[in-house]
């Protein structure tokens, strides 16, 4: 139950924006953008950039070119506002990321390639998303492929997220041989 008495004054907005696109040269195209606004007047710290109330404080984002197979084949980004002057600079270490197939393992890959100083921070932490909204976009035309499965012959879809647990009951129906919950 909310407090009726309760008010509260807007400090900061971040909008992150996901979209996806079909190209016509067969490939894919993932594109992040993260704006950040303030409520009011701003000067940012350890600088004298000023940034008026609305205004947009960071926005920059990244384009991920890739095939069906979910590797990246292309990297771009781009900054249209940005606190400080070699925030401008920061996605350049992004292309460190073509190759990569944006599967199992995606995160280890982002952390080990553009961690720490090499990269934007902002623009760094879109991309963990940007591979589930790419892993979205195309998961309608995979739909009659087989079933990934590990060594063991175990559907690697089992345990990648809550409704997958091997105690759900989508393993049950789908594969009752991995199922580990309590029967019915």
């Amino acid at each position: 139950m909310q407090d009726t008495q309760l008010t509260r004054q807007e400090l900061h907005h971040r909008r992150i924006d996901m979209r996806a696109w079909r190209r016509s040269d067969g490939l894919f195209e993932v594109e992040s953008r993260l704006t950040d606004q303030k409520s009011a007047d701003f000067l940012r710290p350890r600088t004298d950039k000023f940034v008026p109330a609305g205004q947009s404080l960071h926005d920059m984002g990244i384009r991920l070119v890739f095939d069906e197979d979910l590797t990246v084949t292309a990297v771009s980004t781009f900054t249209d506002a940005a606190p400080v002057d070699d925030c401008w600079d920061g996605g350049h270490a992004l292309q460190a990321m073509v190759g990569v197939k944006m599967s199992s393992g995606w995160g280890k890959e982002v952390r080990e390639r553009v961690s720490g100083a090499r990269s934007c921070t902002h623009l760094r932490e879109l991309l963990m998303p940007m591979a589930t909204t790419a892993y979205q976009a195309i998961a309608g035309l995979r739909k009659n492929r087989p079933e990934p499965l590990d060594a063991s012959g175990r559907p690697k879809k089992i345990d990648s997220c809550y409704a997958y647990g091997e105690e759900r009951e989508l393993v049950l129906r789908f594969w009752p041989e991995f199922y580990r919950g309590k029967r019915r």
